[in-house]
């Protein structure tokens, strides 16, 4: 089978490796399509990952062979399926932070979403594949991993019971899921998004913003959009110091800053500790997403509420793999799906 190897340096190349074969209770996926994730892009980029790597876990595949005791999947079967999935016993995961449960960390894909053909462990098959109705396709159940780290972050978010203002800084892949994702849970919201390309602010009114504005517009839109009381949350799709200040600045008093993105290494958070203080603002993170978020954006996927195949703007082959990761460096793509072919 064709895969996309990572060899460092921040390149690839395809290899030719054995099909592997299912074990007990595992899946043998041919995959339809892997999206690459920003968290591909922060491995490669900052070189994390050791040589010989097949990255990639947004993946969409239809059932090629089950293993020994699957009863809940058949062949032919189209099924999405996360690489981590938490243990549900420990006591992170008693707390609700299964996200940070060490078996988390494992990864459930073998050898990687950037494969022809993809191994699913157990625990994945057991407690969180997903059979993808036929009114589904491909281009929106890919999302469902990082759809479903979205609404982890907005449900920590505090939003109010009824109506509400917040602002997404950034109009990315992952800045735009947000806003599809606030539609869909949050209709009578008012959501602003702030980005420096106005193709992407445009594509932000496009598909439902309230406003959309440039960085230096953002605290009059705010503004405007709020009658002056400032957003009740303000989500940080793009990291660092200075983003996340503007987001903390945007805060009505007692709003909260959502961080959903990488720093770089060392980089400290760069505002004022006492104005933060004494207005009652929050700071969560966030930065996967649970069983719990993965069955909610699930049904939002299957029932049609949620539709994130717009974001899509590219579709290439495994070949191509170095040219989607400089698309999308360079801004010139929002969200590329590969897949071993040509689409």
């Amino acid at each position: 089978m064709r895969v996309v190897a990572y060899r460092g340096g921040g390149r690839s190349r395809i290899e030719e490796r054995p099909v592997p074969e299912p074990g007990a209770g595992e899946l043998l996926l041919r995959l339809h399509c892997c999206g690459l994730c920003g968290t591909d892009l922060y491995k490669i980029i900052n070189d994390t990952v050791p040589a010989g790597t097949v990255l990639g876990h947004e993946l969409v595949g239809d059932v090629a062979a089950v293993g020994a005791g699957v009863a809940s999947f058949a062949v032919g079967d189209r099924v999405v399926a996360p690489h981590h999935v938490a243990c549900g016993e420990c006591a992170l995961c008693r707390r609700g932070a299964e996200t940070q449960c060490p078996t988390f960390k494992e990864n459930l894909l073998e050898p990687g979403g950037f494969s022809a053909s993809v191994l699913v462990r157990p625990r994945a098959v057991a407690r969180a594949a997903r059979r993808v109705p036929d009114g589904v396709g491909d281009e929106a159940a890919a999302f469902m991993e990082p759809a479903a780290c979205v609404l982890r972050g907005i449900d920590r978010a505090g939003l109010p019971g009824d109506g509400g203002f917040a602002v997404i800084l950034g109009a990315g892949s992952m800045g735009l899921l947000h806003l599809l994702v606030l539609r869909a849970v949050r209709p009578e919201l008012a959501v602003v998004v702030i980005d420096p390309l106005p193709e992407r602010r445009r594509r932000a009114e496009a598909l439902g913003a309230h406003a959309a504005g440039e960085p230096g517009q953002a605290a009059s839109l705010i503004a405007e959009v709020s009658a002056g009381a400032g957003a009740d949350a303000a989500f940080d799709t793009v990291g660092g110091s200075g983003p996340l200040k503007g987001a903390v600045d945007l805060l009505r008093p007692g709003g909260t800053a959502v961080l959903f993105a990488h720093a770089r290494d060392g980089e400290p958070a760069g505002f004022e500790l006492n104005p933060f203080f004494k207005t009652e603002k929050r700071l969560v993170t966030t930065y996967s997403g649970g069983l719990a978020e993965q069955a909610r954006i699930a049904e939002l996927l299957f029932s049609g509420r949620l539709d994130p195949s717009p974001l899509v703007t590219h579709r290439l082959p495994f070949a191509a793999f170095d040219e989607a990761v400089a698309l999308t460096r360079s801004h010139r793509a929002l969200k590329v799906l590969l897949r071993p072919e040509a689409i």
